[in-house]
């Protein structure tokens, strides 16, 4: 019986698989908590990876 694969997939060489950091300001709030900011990475959008082109993961090779 044949196995499905998951679809290819690598991680976002800008965020390096983390795409969602909270960033310290050096404030703190009245509670005496921490001010912090969430950030996402702009290339992923969140999500941590990026998709293989499709002649990528066909094994197509540019010909000249």
């Amino acid at each position: 019986m044949s196995q499905h694969s998951p679809a290819r997939m690598r991680v976002c060489p800008d965020c390096d698989g983390f795409p969602v950091v909270a960033i310290d300001t050096g404030t703190r709030l009245p509670d005496g908590t921490r001010a912090t900011l969430q950030v996402t990475c702009r290339r992923c959008r969140g999500i941590g990876a990026t998709t293989v082109p499709a002649q990528v993961a066909l094994g197509h090779q540019e010909r000249m």
